[in-house]
């Protein structure tokens, strides 16, 4: 998988600059590459993102010399989620590097189709160890097992390729079954006797009327 690249002479021109002209900031660097600011297509490097992921190695070429690297982190936008720089991490070869693997899950879990459980995946990616040619793109995780209540698939059941180390503790969950809870419908209040609250005001207002004087009385 290739991306081409460019050198950024200019440390004058804006991330913004370079946005609107379709393009996107980034760096290089490495244990024995020394930092070089790049830019590149944000076309193209959305494409590899897509098709690599971080834990596929790139040939990134920068003006025409090849380097192979990690896509390492990015930035993004907080509202668009648009890439908005990248760092590359050019490998050495030999060395073994850590990375986040994403987990892709397969088959159907017996226990939802037949104890209406609900299948919960409790973790979407595992740290690895490897060298850098020997990297999965993805593990993937069978789920066809879960046929009981409860029951489990931890980081340590993995079947990983060789050469690859798990670094996620092994006995992190990555996918369970549980029973699904009912929801209870609420209660409905009943609606207040309106013909009651009617008597009751007539009585309160005829209590609060003040009497007649008493026959007879004299005015002192």
């Amino acid at each position: 998988m290739e991306l081409t690249a460019t050198k950024r002479l200019t440390s004058g021109k804006s991330a913004q600059k370079l946005r609107e002209e379709g393009r996107m900031p980034g760096v290089m660097y490495g244990p024995k590459q020394a930092a070089v600011a790049i830019e590149m297509s944000l076309k193209e490097f959305t494409k590899t993102l897509e098709q690599a992921g971080e834990s596929t190695i790139v040939e990134l070429v920068v003006d025409g010399e090849g380097h192979t690297v990690l896509i390492h982190d990015i930035d993004r936008d907080p509202v668009t989620d648009t890439p908005r720089h990248a760092d590359f991490y050019a490998i050495v070869k030999g060395q073994k590097v850590q990375v986040a693997v994403p987990i892709e899950f397969t088959g159907i879990a017996p226990a939802v189709k037949e104890l209406s459980a609900n299948l919960i995946k409790s973790l979407h990616e595992i740290e690895v160890e490897a060298e850098a040619t020997n990297l999965p793109h993805e593990i993937e995780v069978d789920v066809s097992g879960l046929d009981q209540l409860d029951k489990q698939i931890l980081a340590g059941d993995l079947q990983l390729p060789p050469g690859v180390i798990l670094i996620t503790g092994p006995e992190e969950v990555v996918a369970t079954v549980i029973a699904a809870v009912e929801e209870k419908e609420e209660e409905v209040a009943a609606a207040p006797d309106m013909s009651a609250i009617e008597i009751s005001e007539e009585r309160g207002k005829g209590e609060e009327e003040p009497g007649t004087p008493e026959e007879g009385s004299e005015k002192e």
